[in-house]
């Protein structure tokens, strides 16, 4: 029993050390932190079920304060919005976890850094540190702090999809250039074949997608809003096809093509299918959900329908983009720079010391120079919390009156930005190998 707790406090390896392979120190802390993370979205998915939602109250300090708002006091009932308050509550006790961590391993440069044996280790504690402040966050007083949280999560969501955008840009190259690799060595056009196939599914995908946001999110008389947003990214989206095929982007970057484009093309859909969602015009959005103070839904679907198609795939892209950040390194140095990670040098000898005590042993990599920057993988988790939050609302917010849940144009707006910022950064990666000549962008 002894041994087991010293594992607990002791370094990350020693958790997994009997269940993988030798395997990185990095890669198993980035990968615990994680777990952290899925566990508190696993949380606030139990406490926004209708079933559970609806005993929130019995929470001990939960509704304490929620009379009070900006000083004055209310008439609220502290039953409303039960589920989405503690969402709120669960995605500021994550993000304030790793705000913490995020300052304390400011410039940790390598393993022998003191610090860093805090990033590796003492996980039990790490543990209890997490269940504290979540302890500590559902006895925030309601007063303001739905309001104010509400565009700390909404500036995290849109940098946290600008980051999906880079991994998923990173994704389809390093994706493009190993089956173009493969087609090389082995002489095959199956894999062009393949390359095609993908493309086509791809772009068959995002047009069908369009044709269905016209259907359901305009009307022929009005919802003009909607019928701009889809247009623009749709010719954005052509853009940057026609762009990434062009004989002169061919000659500077030759494993740039439709495959990218095309994966970059279907999320921005995703990206304007999720801003439609969030249209607060009953007639314009049949999505629309808007549910008073006693928490029935007033949009005649029932309440269970509080999970919404975007909403599903939007946490399934969060899992995807999250497990991302914490397993990979990248092939590209320029995303490596940009997303302050590097293929850790010092892995040799860390390899050496794992096989010295056989194959279920966890070694440290990174005695001569951290594999990536703790600081901003904390920071990438922080904003991962933010916009799961956001998500699992569906960007909802109180109205002024505190007595109804509904969406604001803000929502749509960040997340139409952050498409078309996603947009031009893919366009930048194409086009500045022309524009810069003088520097590598291999």
């Amino acid at each position: 029993l002894l041994s087991q707790v010293s594992c607990l406090c002791g370094s990350a390896p020693c958790l997994l050390c009997g269940c993988c392979p030798s395997t990185k120190n990095s890669t198993i802390s980035r990968l615990l932190f994680t777990f952290f993370l899925f566990l508190g979205t696993l949380v606030s998915i139990i406490m926004i079920i209708p079933g559970v939602e609806k005993e929130l109250h019995k929470l001990p300090g939960f509704c304490e304060g929620s009379g009070s708002v900006l000083g004055v006091q209310t008439h609220v009932d502290c039953s409303s919005f039960l589920g989405h308050k503690a969402v709120y509550r669960m995605g500021f006790a994550m993000a304030a976890f790793f705000f913490l961590f995020a300052v304390i391993m400011v410039c940790v440069r390598s393993s022998k850094d003191p610090r860093a044996a805090v990033q590796n280790g003492f996980w039990f504690f790490k543990f209890l540190v997490l269940v504290g402040i979540t302890v500590g966050a559902f006895y925030i007083p309601d007063g303001a702090f739905t309001s104010v949280w509400f565009y700390f999560g909404v500036v995290g969501s849109f940098l946290f999809i600008l980051i999906q955008l880079v991994l998923l840009i990173d994704f389809a190259h390093s994706w493009s250039q190993l089956w173009l690799r493969n087609a090389g060595e082995s002489n095959a056009k199956g894999w062009y074949a393949a390359l095609c196939i993908v493309t086509f599914i791809f772009y068959a995908a995002s047009i069908a997608a369009i044709v269905l946001l016209y259907v359901y999110y305009t009307r022929p008389e009005g919802c003009t809003e909607g019928k701009v947003l889809i247009s623009i990214n749709l010719i954005l989206c052509l853009v940057i096809s026609a762009v990434s095929i062009l004989p002169k982007v061919q000659d500077a970057q030759p494993h740039s093509g439709l495959l990218q484009a095309s994966l970059i093309t279907l999320y921005t859909i995703y990206v304007t299918w999720s801003a439609l969602a969030n249209v607060p015009t009953q007639t314009c959005n049949p999505t629309l959900l808007v549910r008073n103070s006693t928490g029935s839904a007033t949009a005649g679907q029932p309440l269970t329908t509080w999970w919404d198609a975007p909403s599903i795939v939007g946490l399934i892209i969060f899992i995807l983009c999250t497990l991302f950040i914490s397993i990979r390194s990248s092939d590209h140095p320029q995303v490596n720079k940009l997303m302050l990670t590097e293929e850790s040098a010092a892995g040799a000898g860390g390899e050496a010391g794992a096989g010295e005590s056989g194959l279920h042993r966890a070694y440290d990599n990174e005695q001569d120079g951290v594999a990536y920057n703790y600081t901003f993988f904390h920071l990438c988790l922080l904003l991962a919390a933010l916009y799961i939050m956001m998500t699992l609302t569906n960007w909802y917010r109180p109205d002024e009156s505190l007595q109804v849940l509904t969406s604001p144009w803000t929502a749509v707006w960040v997340k139409i930005c952050s498409s078309w910022a996603g947009l031009l950064l893919y366009l930048w990666t194409l086009v500045a190998p022309l524009v810069l000549p003088d520097r590598d962008f291999s």
